[in-house]
């Protein structure tokens, strides 16, 4: 791979681009004029770019693109781990060379992104990427640990507390039955049949989604569920209300119920994403990698994650 790269002028950038919004089937890769880190930026030569189910959502269709400010010809995915290979004007703290991860909202999946690095949101930043972390797993870190880390606040879980956990074997899920059991949390983990060895690997108690989930949890947890988090539309949130979990202290990510706390990477606190960092560097949270893609398999890999059936992450080496 890095043989490949090397023979990739710095001048031109392979870059995923759409030309009209939709599926997977409308991603294509362009040879581009590589972009130019100006003051306040560094450009960063990127080695890995990790998917989320946000980077179709929001290139689907014309209207949900605008609500992110995209345009066409766009770009895709968000999260990246690579090298800082130019450095701006009035940098500081970033040199080239240094290893970075970060976000660069629906351009990452290219050869370069130009970002600023101190930006606050996962849109336009960049992170040193601690000893220990190599770069496929740095790019996984954004959006999925973000909002996990912010789901898990609004929950606030603890040693006392068994935590209901929807679509836990998902790419925010990994991140949020870990946290939940590094803060001694019992948990329980919806999921279908296949994954169930899974998520016992992640520290969850499987139990199957669909008709029926209320009963099965009350199976597994006679004493009650006291805190849910759903990240996979509402199922979870209902059979948490009918479980007599108080809305205090349920969550979601990806619907918007009156009553309920909707979490994203945006809600996380200062220096989350830090913090998950470490937690992986320290071996204490492992993000398993459900598939790695040359850039050339870019619709292969983006029909995968948007079946929304892999358990961990799909990543795409450049």
């Amino acid at each position: 791979m890095q043989h490949q790269r090397d023979q990739h002028s710095t001048a031109r950038s392979r870059a995923v681009q759409l030309d009209a919004f939709g599926g997977p089937g409308v991603l294509n890769i362009r040879e581009i004029p590589a972009p130019q880190a100006g003051p306040g930026q560094v450009r960063v030569r990127v080695t890995a770019a990790g998917l989320n189910p946000m980077d179709w959502i929001m290139t689907a269709d014309a209207e949900t693109a605008a609500r992110f400010g995209l345009s066409l010809p766009a770009g895709f995915g968000t999260d990246y781990a690579g090298v800082v290979d130019q450095v701006g004007a009035g940098v500081t703290g970033f040199a080239p060379g240094d290893r970075v991860f970060g976000g660069a909202l629906s351009r990452a999946v290219a050869d370069f992104v130009v970002v600023d690095p101190a930006g606050a949101v996962a849109a336009n930043e960049a992170h040193h990427t601690p000893d220990g972390v190599d770069d496929r797993t740095a790019a996984t870190l954004a959006i999925a640990g973000r909002t996990a880390s912010a789901a898990l606040a609004a929950v606030a879980p603890g040693p006392d507390d068994t935590v209901l956990i929807g679509g836990a074997g998902g790419g925010v899920g990994v991140f949020a039955v870990q946290l939940a059991r590094l803060a001694g949390a019992r948990v329980i983990g919806t999921g279908s049949a296949a994954s169930a060895e899974f998520l016992r690997g992640l520290g969850a108690e499987p139990v199957a989604y669909g008709d029926g989930l209320a009963e099965r949890v009350r199976a597994l947890a006679p004493g009650g569920v006291t805190a849910a988090i759903d990240l996979h539309g509402t199922e979870t949130l209902h059979v948490a209300r009918e479980l007599g979990v108080p809305d205090s202290r349920i969550c979601t990510i990806a619907a918007q119920v009156d009553g309920v706390s909707a979490a994203n990477g945006a809600n996380a606190a200062p220096g989350a994403l830090e913090e998950i960092a470490r937690l992986v560097a320290a071996g204490r949270l492992r993000v398993p990698v459900a598939a790695s893609f040359p850039i050339e398999q870019i619709r292969r890999a983006a029909e995968l994650q948007a079946g929304r059936h892999v358990h961990g992450k799909v990543v795409i080496d450049l």
